[in-house]
């Protein structure tokens, strides 16, 4: 699981107050909201990183961006104003997606290529994390590193296996992470 303690604390904490209204669901959408969202846009990441704007200032811009958010997830967000830990709003929220994941025994297959897969290679890539792990509770999660497509070409090779030259997984915890290459 990514982020600070304190990031892993508050999520927990969310998470509890999430399950026992049984909203976990409803707030981890507006966990994932909220990482596109400052994921996004530079300016709002500085702003929550920067000392020199107010709190006040930073709970203004924030409930008027998050108004459609749940009322946990807003009252998280004066938490961490109150508590001036607004800067962890990111990691809080990675940490109870993590969280929610493991929870709901939700798999994460890393998959990093050279190139974007196509869909029914992602289909295929699927079916095959999920007979690995046993679970069909299983995501993907693609990454594109350009510099994995830097050997040259092997000749003779059959054109399924051209797709899919090597590939690595290994769990960790509630993730299975998956690196392929094509070549």
């Amino acid at each position: 699981m990514s982020g600070s303690r304190a990031a892993k604390r508050y999520a927990k904490a969310v998470l509890l107050l999430a399950t026992e209204a049984n909203l976990e669901t409803v707030v981890y959408d507006d966990m994932q909201s909220v990482t596109a969202t400052i994921f996004g846009s530079n300016e709002l990441n500085e702003m929550l990183q920067s000392p020199v704007y107010k709190d006040e200032d930073k709970k203004e811009a924030l409930n008027k961006i998050f108004v459609n958010q749940s009322d946990t997830t807003k009252s998280l967000i004066a938490t961490l104003i109150t508590n001036k830990r607004v800067s962890l709003l990111n990691e809080v929220a990675i940490s109870y997606i993590d969280l929610y994941k493991e929870s709901k025994g939700i798999k994460v297959a890393q998959v990093t290529t050279a190139v974007s897969l196509s869909s029914e290679l992602e289909t295929k890539v699927l079916l095959k994390v999920k007979e690995l792990t046993g679970s069909d509770k299983v995501t993907l999660e693609p990454k594109i590193e350009s510099s994995l497509d830097t050997s040259p070409p092997i000749p003779d090779v059959p054109p399924v296996t051209k797709d899919i030259l090597f590939a690595k997984v290994f769990c960790e915890r509630s993730s299975l992470n998956l690196a392929l290459c094509r070549r």
